[in-house]
């Protein structure tokens, strides 16, 4: 070490950088459990990850001896390194929270912000769409909708399903049990809607509309478990009402059936919120069955991943919007994917109504949504400074088998091995 090298700070050399430690802590209502993880290193500096509402932080522990000892400045080399390891659903969510920790981390380490390191910005600002929950009534749902655009925001979503139906005679076809099951795929159920279903909906829709009007963007979510047919009659009666898209009809896995309702009607179709890699979203494009794929970073490989999801939609003439239910540190994350990708729509928000959401984020500028946009970061790495430990500690996961302390340690991980090659 030089003369020089002595009285300075140099823990920002990234060849010399290394990982040491990777730990989590256990959230609860954001509105959904998450589990956010931080990859120590060598020179002192820490890389902020998550893993997603619904997956297990085993996920991303199981991953720790595969990362020791290693630079987490070669993100794409530690990704195909852990990729492997992640599915579809929510069992892509440590690979995909170890993702965002390496592009924290090296953010970091180079002093420039994440969009900078998957390899520039589009836009300076990011348009969000709130979700908004549902009640019975489509004029007072109008007016909660109403509520969003007098806050600022310039796209809106509601659900339009079978859970509207409830109580009203005639309006749903279906074997015993069968509205109650969550473990069957959508066209084995058996349930249908029937004309006074599907004309209810139309009614509750109607009522929505002439509260909010045409200008604003209104997507669709939550149908229910009713098989492609019932897909189609619902989505044509729905045609009339220029909705922005319909969102998850049928499970994503059944491209046959995606072309077959896209091509019967006239509104936006859109999936992808438990795709993995782009992969898994090659043959909805090569097929023609989406208008919009929407990923959520969380499960679909991460920030770059995710770009490359994107870039290979727009290929296709496919745009990209965003699905997002986490804490402020994925939305972050989506927040420098959105920025970096062209052909990026509309990212969602899930946390909207709870105040003190932001409060688990430290160094940064607040709020971070205006006026129904996201500001892209310009701090190094995902952008804020460090978690608020004590607004962390207050949403901690206290529950049996999910109490895992504040960041702690993670020793019986260190060792986890087995022959990883994928070729003999």
């Amino acid at each position: 070490m030089t003369a020089l090298e002595a009285n300075i700070n140099t823990h920002s050399r990234p060849s010399d950088l290394r990982i040491t430690d990777l730990r989590v802590v256990n959230l609860r209502a954001l509105p959904f459990d998450v589990s956010l993880l931080r990859i120590d290193t060598n020179q002192g500096i820490s890389g902020y990850g998550e893993v997603r509402d619904g997956a297990s932080p085993t996920y991303a522990l199981l991953l720790k001896s595969r990362l020791l000892g290693e630079n987490p400045c070669n993100i794409d080399k530690l990704f195909r390194k852990i990729k492997q390891f992640g599915y579809h659903g929510r069992q892509g969510g440590g690979v995909c929270g170890i993702e965002m920790a390496l592009f924290d981390l090296a953010g970091k380490a180079y002093g420039v912000p994440a969009y900078q390191l998957a390899g520039g910005k589009f836009r300076d600002t990011v348009l969000i769409y709130s979700d908004t929950d549902t009640v019975a009534d489509g004029a007072a749902m109008g007016q909660r909708l109403k509520q969003r655009m007098d806050a600022g925001f310039k796209f809106l979503k509601m659900d339009i399903g079978v859970g509207l139906l409830k109580g009203v005679a005639g309006a749903v076809s279906s074997p015993p049990g069968a509205l109650k099951r969550r473990d069957v795929m959508h066209p084995f159920t058996g349930i249908q809607l029937t004309d006074i279903g599907i004309e209810v909906l139309v009614e509750y829709v109607r009522q929505v509309r002439a509260v909010i009007g045409y200008e604003i963007p209104l997507a669709a979510d939550h149908f229910g478990f009713i098989n492609v047919e019932s897909c189609i009659r619902l989505g044509q009666a729905l045609d009339q009402f220029s909705l922005a898209w319909y969102e998850d009809m049928i499970p994503w896995q059944l491209t046959d059936q995606w072309r077959q309702l896209k091509q019967s009607v006239q509104t936006p179709v859109c999936t992808g919120e438990d795709i993995y890699l782009k992969e898994g979203f090659l043959p909805l494009l090569e097929a023609g069955a989406v208008s919009v794929i929407h990923p959520d970073l969380a499960t679909s490989g991460g920030i770059m991943e995710t770009k490359k999801i994107a870039d290979l939609a727009q290929d296709f003439g496919v745009p990209m919007a965003m699905h997002m239910a986490g804490s402020p540190v994925s939305f972050l994350a989506n927040i420098h994917c959105a920025a970096a990708t062209e052909n990026f729509y509309v990212l969602e928000h899930h946390s909207v109504d709870l105040p003190w959401w932001e409060d688990l984020i430290d160094g940064i500028d607040k709020p971070l949504v205006v006026d129904g946009y996201a500001r892209v970061p310009e701090g190094p790495g995902l952008g804020f400074g460090e978690l608020n430990e004590a607004a962390i500690r207050e949403r901690m996961d206290t529950r049996p088998g999910r109490n895992a302390g504040y960041f702690a340690p993670t020793a019986a991980w260190d060792d986890e091995w087995s022959l990883d090659h994928l070729w003999s």
